[in-house]
């Protein structure tokens, strides 16, 4: 019995590739542009998936379903909200110009209901694995039971499954029973510059099937299913299977007169075969030829349909042709192609759009105008409207504290500092939940994780403990654990930071994630972070341990550049703290910060727009230093999370200030303190984030240029007194950029310490001499950039 579905689909179909193609057309022919550059739009690349879309979109997915949409199908995905109501039209007509629908799908651009951003390829399609770990995980908590389950969808074009990231995920997604996830790859057989290798499908299907998916290969439609059926139908099955993708691809670009020569000249007279083809007209040829699973709404419908009876995952390796429908249609040089005008009008002249009407959401279709809103308003996806959620905040304690050592690393702190939170029954203790790569005892995650627990959808009991053999931790898996077990790989770290760091708006729960990884090896997931941030996920990073003070690792364990990365990366707000009580008041912020979701309004004390909010990320060290004995006042706490504070302030005829970073404290302080007898009213400046004393400078000057004259950033009010005939010395565990833009605020001559070249192993002596970090090296650039007589405590020193 036929679907009563499918002329509304085929219709909506042809719309959707209509518009998409019109949309990129009009941004590139048509809307005027000042700069001469090419605006592009992947035309190619979206009319593959147009069937599979439609399918998707218009008939089979649910509210609760996510998606991430392949980057180069942001124009399809864009009509179809248009359909929807969801899109405007003068938001296609601005594609990829300002304030118009994104080049890609994004969460925090669009305004189209985005799941997931896409954009850097294969990071999108790691997200709806962790989505759906996410979503178990909130399950298990007994959280979100009044709504159904959803499923994470991603639509892959077959070469993105180049990359790496991709398999690191589906292997911890094997390791965690993921469920409720469906890939579908868009195997079109063309990457951006050229055809893929042969039997590429095999490979894909192999290492699905070894990582316990289920695997539905959409290689013929109906009509090619129809014709093998038919005498001589299944030589021409055997002719198809073993065509080279080149020669399928190229033979699909010359059209039905090339299949007819191609096909007779390698069978020869076969009798039935010849005349299966002879019974076709060239324009029939051509379409059986190109009738490929992805393209042929009864054959998609039918393999969703079965997949939504069960839970497993699923990985559809659906056949289509790049290009589909389109004059590009299966050309290698397609994906950067734009069809000319005269082809796009000959398209308009075949879909029945009158000139004037191209935006019309019904113009040329044959269904009923009433029919098809009525097919739009009921389509299942679309039904309950928005699907974000809006979370209540949890409440985070006004101060939070620990009992320390007089001596202590800021790393040591802050485990201690989760384990006293743990050590709650607050929402705040119940909402945290932690994740690291396989470093979770070594960032001193293993307290609260022995509180808390390890999660997993089934208990799996510590064999050591139940053997009776002694051991610092408790490694007990079970629903209630509030820690994810990561595999060493930072890239699924940060994906994963990204998926908890949505849920409050994908699951509509709160989540406090915090992770934890050495800090060197934020740069083997950069990529991930910058994606977790640009969809505007909430979490807490600790990086740790950091710099050269790791000293016997070596440098291939020794960060230098992580500070500057943590200042130029949008949507995260890095802190450096030297002390645990430092540490304790950055904490408390991140966990209210994290939760922040305001206007972009700034504040006029700092200058930061902390309405909006962010994640946090808080490099740490392992390196145990003296912690002051000080009462943690309003002011000083204020200090602290605007970036900084005066451990001494200077004097009014002050003839150096030294501003130090993290675990350099004890350096700065000593230093100080030895150029007293010799220099007047030194000042020693804390830095607990350079990144938010840039970021509240730069907004100032900003905010001055545009007459707001009484804008005064943090960083301006600190150093306002200091002469401006009185240098700074800056110092960091970190490339010496990060302070080297203090002088720029006041004008103030300045000697910037840090590391600029790769580690090495030594003790902690051995390489701040060596790279000039230690006392003397600052002692040293003090009296190079502040006049007056030598200081006699540099000579001693040497």
């Amino acid at each position: 019995m036929t679907d009563p579905r499918l002329a509304l689909l085929s219709d909506l179909e042809r719309k959707v590739l209509w518009l998409s193609t019109w949309t990129i057309h009009n941004a590139n022919n048509i809307r005027s542009k000042s700069d001469g550059l090419k605006i592009g739009g992947h035309q190619a690349s979206s009319a593959s998936l147009a069937t599979i879309m439609t399918a998707l979109y218009f008939a089979v997915l649910k509210p609760e379903d996510r998606v991430a949409v392949k980057p180069h199908a942001s124009p399809i995905f864009h009509a179809i909200q248009y359909l929807f109501g969801n899109q405007t039209r003068e938001k296609l007509e601005a594609f990829r110009a300002w304030h118009g629908a994104q080049s890609y799908p994004s969460r925090t651009k669009d305004v189209d209901d985005v799941d997931f951003s896409t954009g850097s390829v294969g990071l999108g399609v790691a997200q709806t694995l962790f989505s759906s770990l996410v979503q178990d995980y909130v399950r298990a908590k007994g959280w979100a039971a009044e709504r159904p389950e959803g499923r994470m969808v991603a639509l892959i074009g077959d070469a993105e499954m180049d990359e790496g990231n991709i398999f690191e995920a589906l292997l911890e997604g094997w390791k965690h029973g993921l469920r409720n996830t469906w890939w579908i790859v868009d195997y079109n057989r063309q990457s951006l510059d050229a055809v893929v290798r042969e039997g590429l499908w095999q490979r894909f299907e192999s290492i699905f099937r070894n990582f316990g998916w289920d695997v539905v290969i959409l290689k013929y439609g109906r009509l090619l299913d129809e014709a093998f059926a038919e005498p001589g139908g299944e030589r021409l099955r055997a002719w198809i299977d073993a065509c080279p993708n080149q020669l399928y691809s190229a033979l699909t670009f010359q059209g039905g007169a090339a299949w007819r020569k191609r096909l007779l000249d390698d069978i020869g007279d076969q009798g039935p075969l010849s005349q299966l083809i002879e019974r076709r007209s060239d324009a029939d040829l051509a379409r059986l030829m190109t009738n490929l699973g992805g393209h042929d709404l009864p054959s998609l419908l039918e393999a969703f349909a079965a997949a939504q009876t069960h839970d497993r995952p699923v990985c559809f390796i659906s056949y289509t042709i790049k290009g589909f429908g389109l004059p590009l249609a299966g050309h290698k040089d397609n994906h950067a192609g734009l069809m000319t005008t005269a082809q796009t009008e000959a398209l308009r002249e075949t879909m029945q759009v009158r000139p004037g009407h191209e935006w019309e959401p019904f113009e040329g279709l044959a269904t009923p105008v009433p029919a098809l809103e009525y097919f739009l308003k009921e389509a299942p996806f679309n039904r309950k409207g928005t699907r974000r959620f809006v979370s209540p905040r949890i409440e985070v304690p006004a101060e939070i504290t620990t009992a320390q050592p007089a001596t202590t690393s800021t790393q040591a702190g802050f485990g201690q500092l989760l384990n006293e939170i743990g050590k709650s029954d607050s929402d705040l203790a119940r909402r945290i939940v932690t994740t690291s790569p396989d470093v979770t005892v070594s960032t001193n995650l293993g307290a609260w994780v022995n509180r808390r627990g390890l999660f997993a959808r089934t208990e799996m009991a510590d064999t050591f403990k139940k053997e009776r053999i002694a051991s610092t931790f408790a490694w007990e898996f079970s629903p209630q654990g509030q820690h994810f077990e990561l595999g060493i790989a930072e890239m699924n770290l940060f994906i994963m930071l990204s998926a908890l760091g949505l849920s409050h708006s994908i699951n509509g729960e709160r989540l406090i994630p915090v992770g934890t990884l050495y800090d060197p090896f934020i740069e083997r997931g950069l990529d991930a972070l910058n994606y977790a941030c640009y969809q505007d996920a909430r979490f807490i990073l600790a990086a740790t341990p950091s710099g050269i003070t790791l000293a016997p690792e070596g440098g291939a364990h020794q960060s230098i550049a992580t500070p500057l990365i943590g200042m130029a990366q949008d949507g995260l707000a890095s802190f450096e703290p030297a002390f645990v009580d430092e540490l304790a008041v950055i904490l408390r912020f991140a966990f209210d910060y994290v939760q922040r979701s305001g206007e972009a309004e700034v504040d006029e004390t700092t200058w930061l727009r902390d309405a909006v909010g962010g994640s946090i990320y808080l490099r740490l060290s392992t390196r145990p230093i003296e912690q002051p004995t000080r009462a943690m006042t309003p002011e000083l706490a204020e200090g602290i999370v605007n970036g900084g504070y005066w451990m001494r302030k200077p004097g009014p005829n002050a003839q150096v200030v030294v501003a130090y970073t993290g675990c350099l404290a004890p350096e700065a302080i000593e230093a100080v303190g030895l150029m007293a007898e010799d220099r007047r009213d030194v000042g020693l400046l804390a830095v607990t984030s350079a990144d938010r004393l840039n970021a509240g400078w730069t907004a100032a000057q900003r905010a001055r240029e545009h007459g707001l004259v009484h804008a005064k950033s943090h960083i301006e009010r600190l150093l306002a007194e200091v002469p401006s005939h009185c240098p700074l010395v800056t110092v960091i565990d970190g490339h010496p950029a990060t302070l080297a833009w203090l002088g720029a605020v006041h004008g103030h001559r300045t000697r910037s310490l840090g590391v600029e070249h790769f580690g090495q192993t030594g003790t902690i002596a051995d390489l701040y001499r060596h790279y000039g970090i230690d006392v003397n090296g600052i002692v040293a650039a003090a009296q190079a950039v502040s006049p007056g007589r030598p200081i006699r405590q540099l000579k001693l020193m040497s």
